[in-house]
């Protein structure tokens, strides 16, 4: 498939470019209108209780959108500054789909006056917002902080394309100088940026069309796009490489490309494909955000795939003979003696290698520490960036009017109106539960009564999720609210998760036993890379929840991780870390078949795959490093996460315990029962047709 695929390339290279010119127009034409499309609600499933009350409160019909003004840093009192907010008042009661606007209210320090402006449901309510928002900031006196509603919606959104284009903007540079350092050329360094660059606009492409069918939420711009670029630069930076070996050995243009896509190729769609894998356990949640960023991430790395196997063997048939065949040489020679810097260091850890699979472990593992002590919630405003209206809006009304950042209630159902003496008993016991400290009781429809318990503490507090059970353990309710939302999401994660991590693991298992006929390097390869996982979201809950230097990163620490994290790092290291592994087991096979003895065929295969994958790690790291410098604290963790999950990988795992784990198991490294060996001999990925980039 790989070989027809390429050769429509080679003979109709402009064709196939002009088809990926479309895809790039298309994409950052049409395709950035997902910006405007961005949500950031998580779900739990329609399923659990409290997706039910909130879809029995809505059965009433949807409350009117509105946002809240806050003047502070100013006495309420002074009558020029009421003069001006009543004149603003005045002027924003009157703009079109403005429905209501409450008086102004001083705080208790009597420096700050808060009102709110309650919209028309109409389709053009954003617009209304804007206007209204844009009347309150001409207010002479104070500080005007406006926030809320479709005015926070469109902020999110906002956020999320400013910190994709600040992220390109300091990546790109970083991305081609160390390509021009690799490569040694301008055009070879170019070309898996240009890669790179159909990869982003097709992602956005693609986001724009499941926003036609279901929600995209703000992450996934950010996600999918680190993906796009990271992968197609990994993809395209294999095939050059191995493209400038082949012209080494032949320097027939059409014919390098042919026996590049044959071998290196073959490489990229199998890589592919175990990233796919991975991604695609996302879809087994409930969740439609997990759902859709599986789906949309499988998309990205199909995208990518055929990008690098179609659009880049048809750029080199035009343009590959100006691009240097690989030297050859002193560094040829340590390739095939495995003498060079990795190859040694391969031999220093297989002189030790259970002092080397210790201590890299242990390492490993006191990262991974702070993982048990992982506290999820949505989060809250201070995931933004303080320069954000919603972001001081949280700040001013927590300075000024602390009653309106309290904790959201807890929200009980139960039949019957509130005046029933049932109900008011319920809300006694509601009432006297520990953590509740007040309770409001309002009619929810004909027949059916909200308590609302307002806790003391918030949502993700141990104390909160206690009095959610607690009040769940009455008869006759039915509880929801957002840490009810919580439990159910957590109880979620907890029940779909070993079936999304088994389809991942068996997918990623049989697709290693393909590739190398054993069944003990694939079951060493998810171990290895989950300590590198674990390692890394340790690390995430060190800064970004616990605090600890997370002020170097413009954030401080939330006491809590958010809910999508977790799982997104999972899932994408893991599939990024499966990648390297093929790279290198597969050298090391491709070795011990020749007749290489054990621990030689591993020192020369790290030597042979040394470079490729360290250069290949550290484009990637710079790449996920740059979301580390957007606003967004969620996006900031998934950098985090993925470049050390990706450093660790490159570094600790392939250069440590590979080889310490290699020289222990030695020739049970390729064992297999004799059934597997027979199919394996059948339908097995052989080297002779599929050899991989060194």
């Amino acid at each position: 498939m790989i070989r027809t695929v390429t050769a429509f390339a080679i003979r109709r290279p402009l064709v196939v470019i002009a088809a990926w010119v479309v895809v790039l127009l298309v994409g950052f034409g049409a395709g950035t209108g997902v910006f405007d499309r961005l949500t950031a609600d998580i779900d739990a499933g329609s399923g659990s209780e409290s997706a039910r009350v909130a879809e029995r409160l809505g059965a009433t019909g949807p409350g009117p959108p509105s946002f809240i003004a806050v003047v502070h840093g100013h006495s309420a009192a002074d009558p020029a500054l009421r003069s001006a907010v009543d004149a603003a008042i005045a002027d924003v009661r009157a703009q079109p789909g403005v429905a209501e606007v409450t008086p102004p209210r001083a705080s208790e320090g009597g420096q700050a006056l808060m009102w709110r402006v309650t919209l028309d449901p109409r389709p053009d309510t954003a617009e209304a917002a804007q206007g209204a928002a844009d009347r309150f900031a001409e207010i002479p006196v104070g500080t005007v902080t406006v926030a809320g509603g479709p005015l926070t919606e469109d902020e999110y959104g906002e956020q999320a394309a400013h910190d994709v284009q600040r992220a390109e903007m300091l990546t790109t540079p970083v991305v081609l100088v160390l390509l021009l350092l690799i490569f040694g050329g301008l055009l070879a360094a170019g070309l898996p940026l240009l890669v790179a660059l159909v990869g982003v606009g097709a992602t956005f492409g693609i986001l724009l069309g499941f926003s036609t069918v279901t929600d995209v939420s703000v992450y996934a711009v950010q996600v999918t796009t680190m993906l796009a670029v990271g992968l197609g630069v990994d993809y395209a930076l294999l095939l050059v490489n191995r493209f400038r070996e082949e012209r080494a050995a032949d320097p027939d243009v059409p014919g390098a490309v042919s026996r590049t896509a044959a071998s290196a190729g073959r490489t990229v769609l199998f890589a592919g494909l175990t990233v796919a894998v991975a991604l695609s356990g996302l879809t087994l949640f409930p969740d439609p955000f997990l759902r859709s960023m599986g789906l949309a991430g499988v998309a990205v790395v199909v995208v990518d795939m055929l990008a690098a196997l179609t659009l880049l063997p048809a750029l080199l048939v035009l343009f590959g003979q100006r691009i240097k065949p690989a030297a050859s040489g002193a560094s040829a020679s340590q390739l095939s003696s495995g003498t060079g810097f990795f190859a040694r260091v391969a031999r220093a850890v297989q002189q030790r290698p259970v002092v080397t699979l210790l201590a890299a472990s242990g390492v490993m593992v006191a990262l991974a520490l702070p993982v048990f002590g992982m506290r999820l919630s949505e989060g809250d405003p201070r995931m933004l960036p303080e320069s954000t209206a919603t972001r001081q809006m949280y700040e001013a009304l927590e300075a000024h009017f602390p009653e309106a950042n309290r904790p959201d209630p807890i929200i009980a159902l139960t039949p019957g109106q509130p005046d029933d003496p049932t109900a008011r008993a319920l809300r006694d016991r509601i009432a006297d539960v520990d953590g509740v400290t007040t309770v409001e009781m309002t009619a929810a429809g004909p027949e059916l009564t909200a308590l609302r318990a307002y806790p003391d503490e918030r949502s993700a507090s141990d104390r909160t999720q206690a009095a959610v059970q607690a009040i769940r353990a009455l008869p006759g309710v039915e509880v929801g609210g957002d840490a009810a939302f919580l439990a159910d999401y957590e109880q979620m994660l907890k029940q779909r998760a070993p079936w999304a991590a088994g389809v991942v693991v068996l997918g990623t298992l049989a697709l290693l036993f393909l590739l190398t006929g054993s069944v003990v390097l694939p079951v060493k390869a998810v171990l290895t890379n989950a300590l590198s996982i674990g390692a890394a979201l340790g690390a995430v809950v060190w800064v970004f929840q616990d605090g600890n230097l997370a002020g170097l990163l413009g954030t401080e620490g939330l006491g809590v991780t958010n809910l999508t994290v977790p799982v997104l790092v999972a899932a994408i290291a893991f599939g990024l870390s499966v990648d390297y592994e093929v790279f290198l087991v597969s050298r090391i096979r491709e070795r011990w078949l020749a007749g290489v003895p054990s621990e030689q065929a591993v020192a020369e295969g790290i030597q042979r795959t040394g470079r490729i994958i360290t250069s290949a790690a550290l484009l990637l790291v710079v790449v996920f490093a740059g979301f580390l410098a957007g606003g967004f604290a969620p996006i900031q963790a998934i950098g985090l996460g993925l470049v050390l999950a990706v450093a660790l990988d490159a570094t600790v795992v392939r250069m440590l315990l590979v080889p310490a784990t290699m020289t222990l198991l030695n020739r049970y490294n390729w064992w297999a029962p004799e059934p597997l060996r027979r199919a394996h001999t059948r339908i097995g990925l052989r080297e002779e047709e599929h050899q991989l980039v060194a």
